[in-house]
C-alpha cells in the first residue's frame, strides 16, 4: 500500500522505518530537519566541534524499552548521563542541588535553617505517601488538593515537588496543581523518582541525538520530504489526498498522522465530531528553547549546578524556566558551559546566544487524560492513523511506542 505519514518527529521517523519494511512509505515534515524535538546543533568553536542537544536529551534503562531496542537495531550507542536537579532563586538567596550533601546545603545558612529541614522531610515523606497513593481505589483527587490535604510545607511545595514536576513536562507549575495526583505518583514512580535506592540509570546517544535520526532516514532517502507542510488531508472511499502547500493532491492508501493533536485538527479538512472530540482535548503550548553559553543562567554557587537547574523568578513568566546544564547532561568537554535554557531568554547575554528554538508540548488535563483512551475510537478507522507522543506520557519512549501500535494495525511487530 501506499502509505502517507505527515510529521518526521520521533514517532513519524519510527512509523516510517517501521512500515517501509511492507509498503511505500512517503514522510511528508512541514519543518527543514527530520526529528522534531530530536534536534541536535553543531557548535563549532576555535578548537573543537560539538554536537549539543536541545530537545530530546535522556532517556533511562529501565522506562525507554523500546527506544533502547531502536538504538541497539539501528546500531546507534549511548554513554551515562548525569540526572541532577537544582532550585535557583534569581538573586541566588535560596539555592539547592540533589548531588548530595555539598549541593543540597550549597548555601550554608541552610545547615541551620528549620524550615529547609521540613522541606527534606517532607520529600521522603511525600516519597512514601506517593507510594500508599497508588494502592488507593479511584482516580483519586488533583494534585493540589492532596498535597494540602496531607499538609505539605508551602516551601516543599513552591521550591521542590512542583518546580520539578513542572520542569520535567515543561509546564506552567501552575498547571500541575489540576494534575490528577495519581498521574504524577505513578509517573515518579516508574522513574524511580520515589526511592532513595534503585534509581534508573540515565543516558545521552552518543554524538547527540540525530544519530539515530540520521540512521532511520538514511534509507528512506529521497521518500522523506522536508520543508512540505501540508494544507490538506482529506478522506474518500477509496483512498487519502494529501496536498501539500502550494502543489496538487497525491493519492494514498492510508495516512498517519504523526504531528500534534492541534496540527492534525488543523490540516484535517473533513474530521468527524470524535475526532474533534479527542484531538481537541489534548491542547499544545509553545516554550522557547534557547542556546547559549551564558553561565549566569547556571545557580550562583557553582556546588548548587545541576542538570536541571529550576529558576524561581520574581515575576515568573506563566511556564516553567529551567536551564539544562548540557557539559553534565552530555558529558561534553569544553571550556565553556553549554546551556539550554526555556522560557528566559530575558535573562540571557545576545552576544552568548547560540540558537532560539521554539517546541510545543503537550498541556495533560484530566479531560486530555480522558481523551487519551479514546485513541481507538479515531486510529485505525477510515484509512486514518494518529500516532505521538501525547497519547501518554508524553516523552521519547511514548513517540516510539505510539508507532509501534499503529505499525501493529498493518501487521507489522517489533522494532
Amino acid at each position: 500500500m501506499k502509505v502517507a505519514v505527515v510529521g518526521a518527529g520521533v514517532s513519524g521517523l519510527v512509523a516510517a522505518h517501521l512500515l517501509s519494511r511492507a509498503h511505500d512509505v512517503t514522510v511528508f515534515e512541514a519543518g527543514e530537519y527530520p526529528g522534531g524535538h530530536t534536534n541536535t546543533v553543531r557548535v563549532d568553536t576555535e578548537d573543537n566541534t560539538y554536537f549539543v542537544d536541545t530537545g530530546f536529551i535522556v532517556f533511562n534503562d529501565r522506562t525507554y524499552p523500546n527506544f533502547h531496542k531502536l538504538l541497539r537495531h539501528l546500531g546507534v550507542g549511548w554513554q551515562p548521563s548525569n540526572m541532577s536537579f537544582a532550585v535557583t532563586d534569581d538573586k541566588g538567596s535560596f539555592e539547592y542541588a540533589s548531588t548530595g550533601v555539598n549541593g543540597i546545603f550549597a548555601k550554608r545558612s541552610h545547615l541551620v535553617t528549620p524550615s529547609f529541614y521540613r522541606m527534606m522531610g517532607d520529600m521522603a515523606r511525600f516519597q512514601k505517601q506517593a507510594h500508599e497513593l497508588l494502592d488507593e481505589p479511584g482516580e483519586g483527587p488533583t494534585f493540589g488538593d492532596w498535597l494540602e490535604a496531607n499538609n505539605y510545607s508551602r516551601q516543599f511545595i513552591d521550591k521542590l515537588i512542583v518546580p520539578q514536576a513542572s520542569a520535567v513536562w515543561s509546564a506552567d507549575p501552575k498547571q500541575m496543581w489540576s494534575f490528577p495526583a495519581k498521574f504524577l505518583a505513578q509517573f515518579f514512580d516508574n522513574h524511580g523518582m520515589l526511592a532513595f535506592r534503585n534509581r534508573p540509570t540515565w543516558r545521552t546517544v552518543v554524538g547527540g541525538s540525530h544519530s539515530y535520526v540520521k540512521q532511520i532516514v538514511g534509507p528512506l532517502a529521497d521518500r522523506v520530504k522536508l520543508n512540505t507542510p501540508i494544507r490538506e488531508v482529506r478522506r474518500c472511499e477509496d483512498r487519502v489526498l494529501i496536498t501539500p502547500e502550494g502543489a496538487e493532491p497525491v493519492a494514498f492508501d492510508e495516512v498517519v498522522f504523526a504531528i500534534h493533536s492541534d496540527q492534525a485538527l488543523r490540516i484535517l479538512s473533513d474530521a468527524t465530531a470524535t475526532e474533534r472530540d479527542v484531538l481537541g482535548a489534548i491542547p499544545y503550548q509553545a516554550n522557547e528553547a534557547v542556546l547559549h553559553t551564558d553561565r549566569r543562567l547556571l545557580p550562583k554557587r557553582e556546588r548548587a549546578w545541576a542538570s536541571w537547574n529550576f529558576h524561581l523568578l520574581s515575576e515568573p513568566p506563566g511556564k516553567t524556566t529551567v536551564t539544562y546544564h548540557m557539559n553534565r547532561l552530555q558529558s561534553l568537554k569544553a571550556d565553556r558551559e553549554f546551556c539550554v535554557t526555556l522560557n528566559h531568554s530575558a535573562g540571557i547575554d545576545p552576544a552568548k546566544v547560540i540558537k532560539r528554538i521554539e517546541y510545543a508540548h503537550p498541556v495533560f488535563t484530566p479531560a486530555g487524560m480522558a481523551a487519551q483512551a479514546r485513541h481507538g475510537e479515531i486510529s485505525g478507522r477510515n484509512r486514518t492513523h494518529y500516532c505521538g507522543a501525547y497519547w501518554s506520557w508524553g516523552f521519547h519512549e511514548d513517540g516510539v511506542n505510539s508507532a509501534v501500535r499503529v505499525a501493529q494495525r498493518f501487521g507489522i511487530d517489533g522494532v
